[in-house]
């Protein structure tokens, strides 16, 4: 089998293992449009042609920026490190002051964006990034190249050679990408992977895939610009999978009927909103037909793997699949095995009830600079705990600092942060990568996370809180969509919430509350009795001095665009209480 030890080397080995027929399918024009494996590799092989002729050269940085994944970013991203240049992905929805920064941080000397919106955005700051000599775009624009110019400059296969000699002089360790984490607070970081660093943690993930090489389908949603997204797209090239790639947020749903995958990657935010989505429509059930809904929704809440429940339940458990859940399988498509959850920490409670649907949700861990995979969870093989993110993939190491906090060592591991040995050096000890996430190994080799180090907090009574464990069973609420806990040096944790506006409006008409706009039922005393009675409940959970003892509800919808969340939908704790810092002060009395 032929050794894969650069990024580029996965398309050519899928193309002599596999050659796909539909490597990837865009949505165009209300159709599924597939590129084959032999077109991607034929494409990227013009993409470095073309590069050539336009003077790229080794180490060179190249931008890529696309609102939505899409076929064209893979055969870039293949032709740039074809090279031994760099693909820079950046996020589309940053602000215009985040472009300049990355564009000129990175030294990025051409960008490729997919549509109107991005390069009005990069052409605005243009001319504070000297390096940037020009913009192409997917689409077809007016007053922008086109990326089909870069691939009729390739036409010409007479410097096919130089390109087999430009790839044949990369290494394994050499640098394949800057990746600029979104970030919390502050300016972004420009992670430095290697090919080594990427290629192996696909490699050793792959191991943790239970699906039929060269004969499984994946919907693929994620932005292919974080690094998580980006590696399963190289693992499912490397196992033979065709990659389905999701027109938006909004059209999942009915990708998912069309696209009928087996394996498909998510953040557990979305899996919240499935499975409220799912509660909502049984709760519009009458008669027999909900009681038996919410028998089955109790029963998989009680789930627990490799019939450890014993053989009663089991049998009770496959009444539920055969009656309710199948129905849930066939509205994702049908054929659904796994889903991949990471990013976040995901709500037990859902991996239990996912799992006992027959939808395999597997919890993972990791960081970008991990490449990302340290950990995840797998069905087969007792490999699977509900409430951790599995056992460590091949060749990662982990050790657990005095204060709690998770250290990685491992082939897998970045090489630091461009051009800032500072900030690695504060990350980088005694030859392990500091992730700052707390957590601990038990005794069967599951690492479980508790919080982030950097988020823990202490009040001014000296007692340190978690505030992601507080969150995540605050979320449970079908009326809460985001909440963020603070209290930071303060008497007590508090918590900002902004309603699922939705689930709140039907719950306010259902009880004869007739208010329109945001801003006013948020104030409404019946609306914040209830709320009161949500917080009331999830505060059974925790201890005196972790409960929440007052909130307050945000007009407002928490989102990517407005500053609020990261792009992978982490809190940005920072921005959010510099927002609502006339709810912090009138909850505090400041």
């Amino acid at each position: 089998m032929q050794n894969i030890t650069r990024l580029f080397d996965f398309p050519d080995f899928q193309l002599k293992n596999y050659n796909l027929p539909n490597c990837f399918l865009d949505k165009r024009n209300s159709e599924w449009v597939p590129m084959s494996t032999q077109e991607y590799v034929d494409k990227a092989n013009a993409i470095s042609r073309g590069l050539l002729r336009l003077g790229v050269q080794k180490d060179d940085k190249i931008a890529l920026i696309s609102m939505t994944n899409r076929s064209e970013w893979n055969v870039m991203d293949t032709g740039i490190l074809q090279l031994g240049a760099q693909n820079v992905p950046i996020y589309p929805t940053i602000s215009e002051e985040d472009y300049a920064y990355v564009l000129n941080h990175s030294g990025s000397t051409y960008c490729f964006v997919s549509c109107s919106e991005v390069y009005a955005k990069v052409k605005s700051v243009q001319d504070q990034v000297p390096s940037l000599k020009e913009v192409y775009s997917f689409d077809q624009l007016d007053n922008c190249k086109n990326w089909n110019e870069v691939l009729e400059l390739g036409a010409d296969n007479s410097n096919q050679d130089v390109v087999e000699d430009r790839k044949n002089a990369v290494h394994p360790d050499d640098l394949a990408t800057l990746i600029y984490t979104s970030g919390t607070t502050g300016r972004p970081k420009g992670v430095m992977l290697s090919h080594k660093n990427v290629v192996c943690n696909a490699m050793a993930s792959s191991e943790r895939l239970p699906i039929e090489k060269g004969n499984a389908r994946c919907l693929s949603f994620l932005p292919v610009c974080h690094v998580y997204e980006r590696m399963m797209v190289y693992l499912y090239m490397y196992n033979g999978v065709s990659i389905y790639y999701a027109e938006s947020m909004e059209k999942i749903s009915d990708n998912l009927k069309e696209a009928k995958p087996h394996v498909m990657t998510a953040v557990p935010r979305l899996l919240e909103k499935v499975y409220d989505g799912i509660l909502a429509k049984g709760s519009a059930l009458t008669g027999l037909k909900k009681k038996l809904f919410f028998w089955a929704v109790d029963l998989g809440l009680k789930y627990k793997p490799y019939g450890q429940n014993g053989w009663w339940y089991q049998k009770k458990l496959g009444v539920a699949r055969k009656l309710i859940f199948s129905k849930w399988s066939e509205a994702l498509g049908g054929h659904l095995q796994v889903i991949s959850s990471g990013s976040a920490a995901l709500q037990p409670r859902l991996a239990r009830v996912f799992n006992a649907a027959g939808l395999g949700v597997m919890e993972g861990y990791g960081l970008t600079e991990t490449s990302p995979v340290v950990s995840v969870n797998d069905m087969r093989n007792n490999g699977f705990r509900i409430g951790t993110v599995g056992k460590l993939i091949k060749d990662v190491e982990v050790k657990i600092a005095d204060d709690g906090e998770i250290c990685v060592k491992g082939p897998n591991v970045m090489q630091g942060y461009y051009k800032d040995p500072e900030k690695t050096a504060e990350v980088m000890k005694d030859g392990y990568f500091h992730t700052g996430d707390i957590g601990e190994i038990d005794a069967d080799g599951f690492l479980k996370i508790t919080d982030r180090k950097k988020e823990m907090f202490k009040t001014s009574g000296g007692k340190y809180v978690a505030p992601q464990l507080l969150e995540n069973r605050f979320k449970q609420s079908r009326f809460i969509e985001q909440l963020m806990v603070v209290g930071e040096g303060e008497k007590m944790p508090a918590a900002i919430i902004q309603p699922d506006f939705p689930f709140l409006f039907e719950w306010a008409k259902e009880n004869g509350i007739t208010i329109s706009e945001n801003s006013d039922i948020v104030l409404n005393e019946k609306v914040l009795a209830k709320y009161q009675e949500e917080v009331d409940l999830a505060n059974e959970a925790f201890a005196k001095w972790e409960k929440v003892k007052q909130f307050r509800l945000t007009p407002d919808i928490w989102s990517i665009n407005e500053g609020h969340l990261t792009p992978t939908m982490k809190l940005r704790r920072k921005i959010i209480k510099e927002k609502y810092m006339n709810l912090y002060n009138d909850i505090y009395g400041h």
